[in-house]
């Protein structure tokens, strides 16, 4: 799993891209407080080697919580830029500072 950040200079957002290694889902979404956890707006699309990839603009200067939906399954970015505990869902969550 990784995250690429390209900021742009012309806009204030940041162009983040999540990739995903899961040749055996179906189904791949990142959900988060950026899109209000809802995986019909952020579905990653499944490329030939078998990772799903998507990029979004997000606002600049924000931190976001956020994980990755994978055929019904919750799963943490290891390489987010912290972890933050949830009590709502008791658990941790990643957070994206762009």
């Amino acid at each position: 799993m990784s995250i690429t950040k390209q900021y742009l200079k012309s806009k204030p957002v940041c162009k983040v891209t999540f990739t995903v290694p899961a040749e055996e889902a179906k189904k791949v979404a990142v959900v988060g407080d950026f899109n209000n956890w809802s995986p019909k707006e952020s579905a990653l699309k499944k490329l030939k080697n078998g990772t799903f990839k998507g990029t979004f603009d997000l606002p600049k200067e924000n931190t976001y919580e956020f994980k990755y939906l994978v055929d019904g399954n919750y799963v943490n970015e290891p390489e987010a830029d912290r972890f933050q505990w949830n009590d709502y869902a008791g658990t941790e969550n990643a957070v994206l500072e762009v």
